[in-house]
């Protein structure tokens, strides 16, 4: 009598590794890591852009990321029961039981340390502490407030502009005017950025109990007029380094295109108020940031 051998197929160990560091990115947040890197970077370049060193501005990339690892890490910690209720976020590797939570903790433990003593020690306690901040602030406060009030959105819109203070003071060793003028200007467009995709994720968000768009009555056309004193304001703001002398005049123009592209499709979500037109001003919101900051490194070179 003939026996049939019955092979399972394991994944290889790559494959198993690859799937890891998927998760691991996921849990990371590694697209909104590398924004937060960019940021600090271009605020670095601002402040110094005539003695630019390469180490050191990799070793600002590595702390700015390691700390905003952490930051995403403990969040989906705090959220992973809340992340099952919501479609966008089900399938995470906490939520889906992909990844222990032990897992977890050790990798937010270990890059957020890493990552706070790369910014005080390679550079300076000022920007170690600022790093340590953000951490806490959008960790500790701005994640479980997402429950109580879309006063959330201007909490989180503190860590969420900290990266420009941290490369600033990176740069230059203080705060400084310049660190705050960059600051406010990622602050303003923080406002309008997010309220565009709590619009487009507003269902799912009530599904978790959030509530992040300013109106109670969600997507109206009060909840998009809101948008427009905040746009106003990143514009004013934005002309700020030209007025300091921090930029020149071609920067100062292209800051005011895109601001003024910004407000434009602001401005036709309140007309029209649609998805559509949310989904334009996130984009709008995209493109903003990087056309700016890179107009300000370029005028400086």
């Amino acid at each position: 009598m003939k026996t049939e051998r019955i092979y399972i197929d394991r994944p290889s160990f790559g494959k198993i590794l690859s799937l890891k560091m998927k998760d691991v990115m996921e849990l990371t947040k590694f697209r909104l890591s590398f924004l937060v890197v960019f940021s600090a970077v271009m605020a670095y370049l601002v402040a110094n852009p005539l003695s630019v060193e390469w180490l050191k501005i990799a070793l600002l990339s590595l702390g700015g990321f390691l700390v905003t690892a952490s930051s995403n890490t403990i969040n989906q910690l705090i959220e992973k029961d809340t992340d099952k209720l919501m479609d966008r976020t089900k399938n995470r590797p906490l939520p889906s039981g992909r990844m222990k939570p032990i897992e977890a903790y050790l990798i937010a433990g270990c890059t957020g340390v890493l990552g706070i003593f790369i910014l005080g020690v390679v550079f300076n306690p000022i920007s170690g502490l600022l790093g340590a901040l953000a951490l806490i602030s959008y960790a500790f406060i701005y994640t479980p407030f997402k429950k109580i009030s879309p006063v959330a959105v201007f909490i989180g819109a503190i860590p969420g502009s900290m990266p420009l203070l941290i490369g600033w003071t990176a740069a230059t060793g203080t705060i400084g005017l310049g660190g705050v003028i960059l600051f406010t200007i990622q602050f303003f467009w923080q406002i309008p950025h997010f309220w565009s995709i709590a619009w487009l994720l507003n269902d799912d968000y009530k599904k978790a109990g959030y509530y992040l768009l300013p109106s109670a009555d969600g997507k109206n056309r009060t909840t998009a007029l809101q948008n427009i004193p905040y746009l106003l304001c990143l514009i004013a703001v934005s002309v700020l380094p030209y007025v300091f002398g921090f930029t020149g005049r071609v920067s100062l123009v292209i800051t005011l295109i895109a601001g003024l592209f910004f407000l434009i499709n602001g401005i036709q979500l309140a007309t029209d108020i649609s998805d559509k037109s949310a989904r334009k001003l996130m984009f709008a919101s995209f493109m903003y940031i990087p056309v700016v900051f890179i107009a300000f490194v370029l005028d400086k070179v």
